[in-house]
């Protein structure tokens, strides 16, 4: 019997190309592999029907779009998933789904190897790897790319000598990765990082040098998760589209970061992500309404280490499992509205309130009718202090005491 081989599809020249050099290096049968997480283009159908006339023996197409937002964006957002406190982990939390579509096909049509188009410099490659590992630790895994040395000079004299159906001409100056949840941008003029992103970089947002009328809305959100924009209800795929809509139009969710890649490089990224960042902003002041305060400083703590697990490539790793057991605990009382003015790039929060809230007005207030009984504070703070009250007089007693007259603290 012929081996299998299941390959991440795009429909793009690389990995159509793939489809015939991995079956000419290895003699194997390939099946191409497409999921449509929300990246737009070309239609499904289009991008199967390429894959077949590439000479793939099969084509699964899968339709992710909502699995991807209900399952992947969505602990995302609960988790405020933000890698160097900026990147809404856009690529890193689509690899995971992709790869669990590629593993059932391996299941279904009888494959021992995956495979996928990542080079050896960047992070995806460890995530399409280490997902596939965890997912299923007999498959074997090809970069088609890395390991069988396909440049695209040589993709595109491939693509010719073939006549395979794709352009072979036309070179975007930019590798671009983008899905529902956002856009990744990189090579080309970007890797000086003293230029400054063209106008030409961005397409899920406008410019926010010159915005439209401000944009006023209301998210509603149960347990962490926006279930209406404006009273209007929304499953978590139309809650992301609707204010990639929104905030994009205002220039919102464009980052220009320098980031620390897995693989021990630093890289310079441009990311658009205007759903993502809003959504995140607006759960995030929900939170400080909702989460008691210990419980929001440790969870601080758990998205960082989330945010790294993830960009990581470890999705589905027993610590990133664990840390999901947290999130969804701390989200039980997240529910309640935001109001947000979106406007020349910024996603402003103007307004907050939650059956579920901790903020209790009567002890907040300085005016009539305040209930917090501030004779009990002399008390706390002498206890709160006392340790290192008499860590200071230790200092004193050893000659160790702040020097006042050198003017340094």
């Amino acid at each position: 019997m012929t081996d299998r081989v299941v390959l991440a599809y795009s429909g793009g020249l690389d990995t159509s190309v793939a489809i015939g050099w991995i079956a000419e290096a290895t003699g194997a049968e390939v099946v191409a592999v497409a999921v449509d997480v929300g990246q737009g283009g070309e239609d499904m159908n289009v991008v199967r029907k390429r894959a077949l006339d590439c000479g793939a023996v099969e084509a699964y197409v899968a339709d992710a779009r909502d699995e991807f937002a209900a399952e992947y964006c969505m602990p995302a957002l609960r988790a405020n998933g933000m890698y160097l406190d900026r990147y809404p982990l856009v690529s890193a939390i689509s690899r995971p789904v992709i790869v669990k579509h590629m593993v059932r096909a391996a299941r279904q049509f009888g494959a021992t190897t995956v495979a996928h188009g990542c080079t050896g410099k960047g992070n995806d490659q460890v995530r399409f790897e280490v997902a596939t590992t965890s997912l299923a630790p007999d498959l074997k895994t090809i970069a088609p790319v890395r390991d069988l040395a396909l440049t695209r000079e040589k993709a595109i004299e491939y693509a010719e000598r073939h006549d395979l159906p794709i352009a072979t001409t036309k070179k975007n100056p930019f590798s671009i990765d983008q899905n529902v949840w956002g856009r990744a941008v990189e090579t080309g003029f970007l890797e000086d990082i003293w230029n400054e992103p063209t106008k030409d970089v961005y397409s899920y947002t406008d410019d926010p040098t010159f915005p439209p009328v401000a944009d006023e809305v209301v998210i509603t959100f149960e347990q962490g998760v926006p279930v209406a924009l404006d009273g209007v209800a929304v499953t978590p795929l139309q809650a992301i589209q609707e204010m990639n809509r929104r905030a994009g139009a205002q220039g919102v969710g464009r980052i220009d970061i320098v980031e620390d890649r897995l693989v021990g490089i630093k890289s310079r990224e441009i990311y658009e992500a205007p759903g993502a960042v809003a959504l995140i902003a607006a759960h995030q002041e929900l939170e400080n309404v909702t989460l008691e305060r210990e419980q929001a400083r440790f969870k601080r703590t758990v998205e960082q280490r989330w945010a790294e697990l993830v960009y990581d490539g470890m999705w589905f790793s027993p610590l990133k499992k664990n840390l999901d057991t947290f999130v969804d605990e701390t989200q039980k009382y997240v529910s309640g509205e935001i109001r947000m003015v979106l406007h020349g790039g910024r996603a402003t929060v103007t307004g907050r309130r939650s059956e579920q809230s901790l903020y209790d007005f009567n002890l907040a207030t300085y005016d009539e009718g305040d209930s917090f009984d501030q004779s009990h504070a002399k008390g706390f703070i002498e206890i709160y202090g006392l340790a290192a009250k008499q860590a200071a007089a230790r200092d004193e007693k050893f000659g160790n005491g702040v020097d006042f007259g050198t003017g340094a603290f």
